[in-house]
């Protein structure tokens, strides 16, 4: 899976970054979807211009000189998404015009070596273009304007990003092996429960460089299956050099997952399942890939049988939208039951891949539609003729009807239901959507 160029959106607070940052992500573009009754910050998003796809991120503002606590835990996310970018957007206000921390902000980015593109917003017209003279003191040979609210000049600045980026990297061999993801909080042990397996005289590991910045992806060979473990690592500390690491496990995890074929979502046993297992899993659902769940630290669990009830109680309660994955209690500290994790990525991978014959679909569609409440829309009853499948990796199905706008979000979670119950696709988020019978 190659992974996507970066782009960070940086500035002052108020000069229009989430609504560019919308705009960008927004639509067609857009290639994630909300989950809901999953929290979700929505700092980071995929956007694609043109056929080359890449990652927004959205930081919040900040003032460089500000010493008040908020506005420096946001300047070091902000800094961090400096630091991880491929491309840095420093957007300008240009009603307000140029102001000091505009020039102390552009003195930073300056100095991280970084490429940066100036862009000028709330240039709503040709007749407003007179605005980014003023910002030419910044420094920069080029001031793009644009208007994020009303999209002026935007197919030129999506032309400048695109052609800024670098192309996706991917390592030689890297398409023809399965890429798992281990994410997860910060200390849940996803380096121990990784080196643990790296240490298993089963496993034949092979480093890939170049793949990440400060770190390498490894491939492991176990009973003669190679997989690539993405971004194994998780949260490098050093990195970071003072800056509190909690901060940034979303993007960390977002960084990996979208790598991934199958992500490996870690979770503190002892600690049992918490709001920040439930983003990371959500953001796991939302890009369609597979999941597999390991309890770990069982070692130090106190009473494993009725810890492992209330973990399920805790599932079915906060991860219910993955009540079909597999679920696994280890050690990576103890190496107890680790390997057990290859044949359940085998089988989600299989899950993922899977193509249901046409005539299973048609006599699922005569057997759910017995229990099916269609809706009436424009004073019709909805009428559906087939249901398809038209894509796998993740598994998507088509329901055709003569009215698709008027099915209901209940009429597609039935449809999952049943998809599932016939057809398993343990760990695997399904998508149903509807379409148009022509």
């Amino acid at each position: 899976m190659p992974k996507k160029p970066l782009v960070a959106i940086i500035g002052r607070p108020n000069v229009g970054k989430s609504t560019l940052f919308n705009r960008i992500t927004g639509g067609e573009s857009a290639i994630a979807h909300e989950l809901e009754g999953v929290t979700r910050d929505r700092h980071y998003a995929p956007a694609e211009w043109e056929g080359k796809k890449f990652i927004v991120i959205d930081t919040g503002g900040f003032c460089p000189s500000s010493e008040e606590e908020i506005f420096s835990e946001v300047k070091e996310q902000a800094i961090f998404a400096a630091q991880e970018a491929d491309l840095i957007i420093h957007l300008l206000d240009a009603k307000q015009g140029l102001t000091p921390p505009d020039l102390d902000i552009a003195e930073m980015l300056r100095s991280s070596g970084k490429k940066v593109l100036w862009v000028a917003n709330k240039i709503d017209g040709p007749t407003k273009e007179d605005l980014l003279y003023d910002f030419y003191r910044i420094g920069a040979e080029d001031i793009l304007p644009v208007s994020a609210s009303t999209g002026y000049m935007f197919d030129e600045f999506m032309e400048k990003i695109a052609e800024l980026l670098p192309e996706a990297g991917q390592e030689e061999g890297e398409a023809q092996m399965p890429s798992v993801a281990v994410v997860g909080r910060p200390n849940v042990g996803k380096s121990t429960f990784i080196n643990s397996l790296l240490d298993k005289k089963r496993l034949v590991v092979t480093p890939v460089a170049g793949t990440t910045r400060d770190s390498i992806d490894v491939v492991c060979s176990y009973y003669g299956r190679k997989y690539l473990f993405v971004d194994t690592a998780g949260i490098r500390r050093k990195f970071f050099r003072g800056y509190p690491v909690e901060h940034f496990s979303m993007l960390r995890a977002y960084q990996s997952i979208e790598r991934c074929d199958v992500a490996v979502v870690m979770i503190d046993a002892t600690k049992g399942i918490v709001s920040d297992d439930q983003k990371i899993a959500g953001i796991v659902h939302s890009n369609g890939k597979g999941a597999v769940f390991v309890l770990n630290k069982w070692d130090i669990v106190q009473d494993p049988e009725e810890t492992f009830k209330k973990l399920q109680s805790e599932f079915a309660r906060r991860l219910w939208f993955f009540g079909h994955a597999p679920v696994l209690a280890a050690s990576g500290l103890e190496r107890k039951r680790i390997t057990k994790i290859f044949p359940l990525i085998d089988g989600v991978l299989q899950e993922r891949a899977k193509t249901v014959p046409a005539d299973g679909l048609e006599a699922l569609l005569l057997d759910a539609q017995k229990n099916l409440r269609l809706p009436v829309y424009k004073g019709k009853k909805v009428r559906i003729f087939s249901l398809n499948q038209v894509g796998k990796n993740p598994p998507v199905f088509a329901v055709y009807a003569d009215a698709p706008d008027g099915l209901k979000e209940a009429n597609f979670k039935f449809l999952e239901k049943k998809l599932r119950e016939r057809f398993s696709f343990a760990g695997v988020p399904i998508h149903v959507v509807g379409k148009r019978k022509r």
